[in-house]
């Protein structure tokens, strides 16, 4: 990540030791772990904040109510100067399935529809129109066609459970800004949600899964019971305050 040399390098400090897989407090705060970065030239739908080009997802990779915790970080590029030439290492403890395999995005722009939040009278108005076009093409809209899987920026995010959206203190319901999930896709959803540049996907031996573990989980992440964590954030406040929900399947 772009990191100022003299910026020390966030710690989770939190004040229950059972938060941890940890309980000793002789031992040392574990350093964050890089999630995402993100430039605005790449993805201009992020609301950035006036003066910044640099989004930057970090998390705890211990049990915070049995999740990650994250944290994020706006910065200019240009105002970065000397950097940090490494990263510090994950703390041992550290649940491997927290913790990113090192890997650049390609990122695929998609149109999704809403799910779970799409208004009550709306589905009763297209709920006739669903079972045609399943009946006629076999795809099914709410595996294939309303919310996109995986990890992303913007959209709507993948409630398995009922919405949960975070209102500011200022009293504005939060924007969805990104999801990070355990899986870009799953068998039930794969169909449609392939990323382009992993097709055609090749014959699948039978009594094998579906997909390999690397095309549907390209990151090494599993979020609780193949969840996931949905960051939120104010676009009517300047310094752009996020919250945070966790999903499980």
């Amino acid at each position: 990540m772009l990191w100022p040399v003299d910026e020390p390098w966030p710690r989770c400090c939190d004040a229950d030791p059972y938060d941890h897989d940890y309980v000793s407090p002789a031992e040392p705060e574990p350093p964050l772990v890089p999630i995402l970065q993100l430039f605005a030239e790449d993805v201009p739908e992020i609301p950035f904040p006036d003066g910044t080009d640099v989004l930057q997802v970090l998390w705890c990779p211990f049990d915070h109510d049995s999740f990650p915790r994250p944290e994020l970080r706006w910065r200019r590029r240009a105002d970065v100067g000397a950097r940090r030439p490494a990263m510090p290492e994950p703390d041992p403890e550290s649940d491997p399935e927290r913790v990113p395999r090192r890997c650049l995005l390609d990122p695929e722009r998609v149109t999704e529809y809403p799910s779970w939040d799409l208004p009550k009278d709306v589905r009763q108005l297209l709920e006739d129109r669903f079972s045609q076009l399943k009946s006629a093409t076999g795809w099914d809209y709410e595996a294939d066609l309303s919310v996109a899987p995986g990890t992303k920026i913007g959209g709507y995010p993948g409630w398995v459970q009922l919405p949960d959206w975070p209102v500011c203190d200022c009293g504005k319901v939060m924007n969805h800004l990104l999801t990070v999930a355990s899986l870009d896709f799953d068998d039930a959803n794969g169909k449609r949600w392939v990323p382009l540049e992993d097709r055609p996907v090749p014959p699948v031996p039978s009594g094998a899964a579906w997909y390999s573990a690397t095309e549907q989980n390209p990151t090494g992440l599993m979020i609780g019971d193949v969840g996931g964590m949905y960051l939120f954030v104010c676009t009517s406040c300047t310094d752009r305050p996020f919250a945070y929900r966790f999903d499980n399947s």
